[in-house]
């Protein structure tokens, strides 16, 4: 009888935290931003508490650039908004009732929602509008006061954000295509190995849910991010050194993505045509084995952009056009040559030769005669 409570439990503390902790240097910057945006505030407006300020400073500190500078804007047009609106509502129904609040509340929500802002921006607009009819008495300076406050919070965040270590958010972008292409290698190797001995329909049926997790699970993580990697970069000082990086890391994610497709639908169509025999089949020995270089091959291509990637070095390119980065990868340099297919697999055999031939074009970038 107690089990249930406590999954609901549970579950309520795994929504209320996250699998990380931000990182000291983002507290330690949102620290900072708080509390220089205090003292500027309260020594240019003459406020002893300029909760604003504070407020905006907090809020807009964000893990980019690009984000401190939309949350800040949007921010900013919240307060403006809510400001206004509660003064006008106070010039109309004055201040004498606390139902006034209320009455402000629900004009600056229809507000918001009739002018279709941002949730950012929606959301600040009633708050804004409640804390000034709170906080104090509304009058055309009181407000004046409030969106400075604002503005200067918003300012000192963006600026600490900008000039005390710019976040540069590549790291998890390498970390998770690199797990994307672990996963993609492993997955070679299981297919592999099926078409070298014998398995179960157990075993296959496992392997299609692995390689459909690579389109359903690493792929999307790896995408989002690549792209809150280039997010970081916009408005990011320290763009121009890491733009080179991030590039390498589209295309590897787009090479990664074309390979996951292709082990997706070679992982079907031998389940779905599984047979012990195939494993007898010289073609299918030969597929096998180019499997596993294509699998060598993906591992030492993240291996190699890793260590790109920590020397600062961007991926360039030879003179065929080919990438550097494979250029001297020695698998796959060929594909594979059929004769006389066997009659009763030539379709599987074909599909997996297909597949074969557009993986190795992916990692080497090229069409070399076949041997």
């Amino acid at each position: 009888m107690a089990a249930p409570p406590v999954r609901l439990l549970t579950s309520l503390v795994t929504r209320l935290r996250q699998p990380t902790r931000l990182p000291w240097l983002q507290i330690g910057k949102s620290v900072l931003a708080v509390a220089l945006a205090w003292v500027i505030a309260a020594l240019l407006l003459g406020q002893p508490e300029p909760t604003f300020a504070a407020i905006a400073a907090l809020l807009v500190m964000q893990p980019s650039i690009n984000q401190s500078f939309g949350r800040g804007l949007e921010r900013s047009v919240g307060v403006v908004m809510g400001v206004g609106l509660a003064y006008l509502v106070v010039a109309v129904l004055g201040h004498q009732h606390t139902w006034v609040v209320l009455v402000a509340i629900v004009v600056a929500m229809l507000f918001a929602w009739l002018v279709k802002l941002t949730p950012t921006s929606a959301t600040q607009v009633p708050i804004s509008a409640m804390l000034v009819l709170v906080t104090g008495l509304v009058t055309p300076g009181y407000a004046v006061d409030r969106i400075v406050e604002t503005v200067i919070g918003a300012i000192v965040a963006l600026a600490v954000n900008t000039l005390v270590a710019p976040p540069v958010l590549l790291g998890p972008a390498h970390l998770a295509l690199g797990r994307l292409a672990r996963d993609l290698a492993t997955a070679m190797d299981d297919l592999a190995g099926a078409l070298e001995e014998p398995v179960p329909s157990a075993e296959l049926d496992a392997m299609l849910v692995r390689a459909r997790e690579l389109r359903s699970v690493r792929q999307p993580a790896a995408e989002a991010r690549v792209r809150a990697g280039a997010e970081s970069l916009t408005l990011n000082p320290r763009a121009t050194r890491q733009r080179r990086v991030l590039e390498a890391d589209r295309a590897l994610l787009a090479t990664l993505t074309n390979l996951s497709h292709r082990m997706l639908a070679m992982t079907r169509s031998v389940r779905d045509n599984y047979e012990p025999e195939l494993t007898e089949d010289v073609v299918v020995d030969g597929i096998a084995e180019e499997l596993r270089r294509a699998s060598h091959d993906v591992r030492l291509l993240v291996r190699e952009r890793e260590e790109r990637a920590s020397t600062g070095v961007g991926t360039g390119t030879t003179s065929g056009g080919v990438s550097t980065a494979t250029a001297d990868l020695p698998a796959l340099t060929a594909p594979l040559s059929v004769v006389r297919p066997d009659p009763a697999r030539w379709v599987l055999i074909g599909s997996l030769l297909e597949d074969l031939r557009r993986i190795r074009e992916e990692i080497v970038g090229d069409d070399p005669a076949p041997r």
